[in-house]
């Protein structure tokens, strides 16, 4: 059976002329998860069990989360309907809330302990619970609610890990003082004043000490203080104002990491969250507080499911697979187990909204990359980003987020140590790819071909269509640090990237493009100083040699390393070792387009003069920049 494997409504062209998506659309894919995990279920209904790879919290945490996460999507529904849903929706979730907190069931949950998975199932569970109100705890027997009472208690006074967890903590016992339960105001109030720490500005947070930026900022960040404003009904001592102006910012620009397919950038860790990425644009409507018009915050959100949806998501059998697409079990953490996806049901909350709000009822409005090209700086997070119209495409380059904390020894991830992501390709992420770390990246290799690592990004500078950064590359085997400085400019589908490198004489340098992948093998051309990568559909990474490369050049091809396709390649440059010295400028133009790309055209036309402390750029059209 062809993708969507769901069965849909008819498309709406009038009111969605960009997707088709209506609100039954989403209720249709809603009903069809949560009715594909019943045959999953624990004979009480307390954990879903579903087939695949294992968390490390082994498998009664992820039939928890099973439970917890498909809960969420269950409350949303539910709420959304005002109780109008098949009670056995309801039924089987009240019987698995009464078969979880009951310890002599067999299926009983695991008690809250500190730093535990299950705290963020916890979690989870008291928002369903509060949306659920009038249709599940209300109607739960009096012991049962007890029970539940007594197995949230465990949050009180317990430690969680020191970055968005703080939140879970938060959630959880606001929703024990709603009920009127025993809970700990100073654990709410030291969450809350604890993620002050890491707001960095212009609606971003890190998720925790360093630079950690990715979409948790969205779906965590942002997510659970809006909620947790939501339990206390009111503003929460002002808190909540400030919580509602610092989303508004964040999704101000948050359209902007949409390509025109609706594919969100495939950038941060958990990605196979998916849905999840449309959580702040409806929890901005939610909240009042969003400055997207209502037919923009619906086409963002419905032309980013419906892009999984047309590719097979969820699958035949109704259930979200640990990746992007199908199963891609690289992309994903140690502490994603088969029920993870899930949390995708963040991204439902736009079912709270009732009916006839704007956001179901106006017009679907063109997402920014689907009316111009698109050019944007963001100094918190240190990243451009940049949308072509004509190809769809949104480009990520980042010189500011590596995902490490201070109190521990810095390690690099394929999805925050590359220069570049996107909304067409995935970093390559599988372990010997990884290994070799060609894609996104520049370089110092070792004799052997081992390469270095970027793992602290220090931020430089971040404005108009410029950024850079520094890393310390390390060779293996050497404590010695040598210093690459990386300016990136943006010009339409270009980026031109400019480094200064510092290394012992003899060492290679390397830099690679975009990876694109794809179902077939990709072709490749190459030629003196650039080389070309491009899928049967016609998506082209290529990098072009500007200065202080040699003419070789080459093509990175791996199999099963990256989560769009089997089959994928990543165009690189060069300079071979034994020259006086590593150390030097090196200027590079990648391109990542659905275009024709005529590489040693561009090497003609646009030059590079380098001085000893500016790099002057001059474009065909007759401009120039400096860097």
């Amino acid at each position: 059976m062809p993708a969507p494997h769901l069965a849909l409504p008819p498309t709406d062209r009038v009111l969605s002329p960009l997707t088709g998506w209506t609100r039954a659309h989403w209720e249709a894919l809603a009903d069809r998860q949560l009715e594909a995990l019943v045959p999953y279920a624990t004979p009480g209904l307390a954990q879903y069990r579903l087939p695949g790879r294992t968390s490390w919290s082994g498998v009664v945490s992820d039939g928890l989360e099973g439970f917890a996460r498909s809960f969420l999507l269950a409350s949303f529904r539910i709420a959304g309907a005002r109780g109008e849903v098949d009670p056995r929706l309801i039924e089987r979730y009240a019987r698995g809330l009464t078969t979880g907190t009951d310890r002599d069931s067999g299926e009983a949950w695991p008690e809250l302990t500190d730093c535990s998975q299950q705290m963020a199932e916890a979690a989870l569970i008291a928002v369903g619970l509060h949306e659920t109100r009038p249709w599940i705890w209300d109607r739960l027997d009096g012991e049962v609610r007890e029970r539940v009472v007594d197995w949230l208690w465990g949050f009180v006074g317990r430690r969680t890990w020191d970055n968005h967890w703080r939140l879970y903590q938060v959630v959880a016992e606001q929703f024990l003082a709603s009920v009127g339960a025993p809970y700990r105001q100073d654990d709410i109030d030291a969450g809350l004043d604890r993620i002050e720490d890491w707001y960095v500005g212009d609606g971003w947070y890190s998720d925790g000490e360093g630079r950690a930026f990715d979409y948790y900022n969205g779906w965590a960040m942002h997510l659970y203080p809006l909620l947790w404003s939501r339990m206390t009904g009111g503003e929460g001592g002002g808190r909540g104002r400030v919580y509602r102006d610092r989303l508004a910012q964040f999704l101000a620009v948050y359209p902007q990491f949409f390509g025109a397919d609706g594919a969100p950038v495939i950038q941060g860790r958990s990605l196979t969250y998916r849905f999840a990425t449309t959580a702040p644009v409806w929890l901005g409507a939610l909240a009042g507080c969003t400055p997207l018009a209502p037919g923009l915050t619906r086409r963002l959100a419905s032309g980013a499911v419906s892009h999984f949806v047309e590719r097979g998501v969820p699958d035949e059998r109704g259930l979200l697979p640990l990746g992007w697409y199908g199963t891609f079990l690289p992309m994903t953490q140690p502490y994603s187990g088969p029920a993870s996806p899930y949390w995708a049901s963040k991204g439902f909350l736009g079912l709270l909204l009732p009916a006839d709000h704007p956001v179901w009822t106006e017009r679907e409005l063109p997402l920014p990359v689907e009316e111009s090209d698109q050019y944007t700086a963001l100094p918190a997070p240190g990243w451009l980003l940049h949308g072509t119209k004509h190809d769809g495409i949104v480009r990520l380059v980042n010189h500011g987020s590596d995902h490490n904390s201070p109190d521990r020894a810095p390690e690099d991830d394929p999805h925050y140590a590359k220069f570049g992501y996107s909304t067409a390709t995935a970093p390559e992420s599988g372990t010997h790819a990884w290994e070799r770390t060609v894609d996104g990246h520049i370089a110092l290799l070792a004799p052997d071909g081992t390469a270095s690592r970027r793992r602290l990004i220090l931020p430089l500078h971040c404005s108009g269509r410029k950024a850079a950064s520094r890393y310390l590359a390390q060779l293996p085997g050497s404590e010695t640090e040598f210093t690459i400085e990386t300016t990136s400019v943006l010009r339409g589908p270009w980026e031109i990237r400019v480094h200064r490198v510092r290394a012992p004489a003899g060492v290679a340098v390397r830099e690679g493009g975009y990876a694109v992948a794809a179902e077939a093998r990709p072709t490749a051309e190459r030629g003196s100083g650039w080389a070309l990568a491009r899928t049967a559909d016609g998506l082209t990474s290529v990098v072009v040699a500007l200065h202080g490369w040699d003419e070789d050049a080459g093509i990175a091809r791996e199999v099963e390393a990256n989560a769009l396709g089997p089959h994928s390649a990543t165009p690189y440059v060069r300079c071979a070792a034994g020259r006086p010295g590593g150390s030097g400028v090196y200027v590079t133009l990648l391109a990542l387009t659905r275009d024709a790309v005529h590489p040693q055209a561009l090497r003609e036309s646009v030059s590079c003069a380098v001085e000893e402390h500016e790099v002057r750029l001059a474009f065909p059209e007759g401009d120039t920049v400096s860097v």
